[in-house]
């Protein structure tokens, strides 16, 4: 019994441009990994993660371990969409790691105090400039949902072209 495991950027057509996601992201994590291991991204994210219902735990290991964990995390993801190109388990744990990331980084969003005001009068919902960092968040996490899907997702089933999902028995 012999199970198949197929990610999407094997296809052809519109699923190879997928890969292009997948790079930018690897490109992304690596990034905000590296910003983590500085003091001004440590003392710039203190404020989301002790307002954070999701991660709030996390300042038991100090403003700089708290960061430490985030860039270890953000780099494990990075690698894990590297190794996902070739290996489409590690392309689902990876995209799927990166859809939670950013729906918690998303959620500060809204968690953070006086980042957004509500109002019913003019002006229903206004955010400052640390507002318009974190809605950038809203396209990574749909980036990540795209990835995960298409990693779910097979190409087809050989000659007859039907679709399959992730596993087959």
């Amino acid at each position: 019994m012999k199970t198949e495991f197929n990610i999407a950027e094997a296809g052809g057509g519109s699923y190879r441009l997928l890969g292009i996601l997948r790079w930018v992201m690897v490109i992304i994590f690596v990034s905000f990994g590296m910003q983590k291991f500085t003091p001004q991204s440590a003392q710039g994210i203190a404020q989301f993660i002790a307002n954070s219902p999701f991660i709030s735990w996390l300042q038991v290991f100090g403003p700089r371990g708290e960061a430490y964990v985030l860039g270890v995390t953000e780099f494990a993801i990075a690698a894990l969409l590297i190794a996902g190109a070739f290996n489409p388990l590690l392309s689902v744990i990876g995209a799927f790691m990166g859809v939670v990331t950013f729906a918690i980084t998303f959620s500060f969003f809204f968690t953070t105090p006086g980042v957004v005001r509500w109002s019913l009068s003019t002006d229903p919902m206004a955010w400052n400039l640390t507002g318009e960092f974190l809605f950038k968040d809203v396209v990574l996490l749909a980036v990540c949902v795209v990835l995960l899907l298409a990693s779910l997702r097979g190409r087809g089933n050989g000659a007859r072209g039907e679709g399959r999902w992730m596993l087959k028995p």
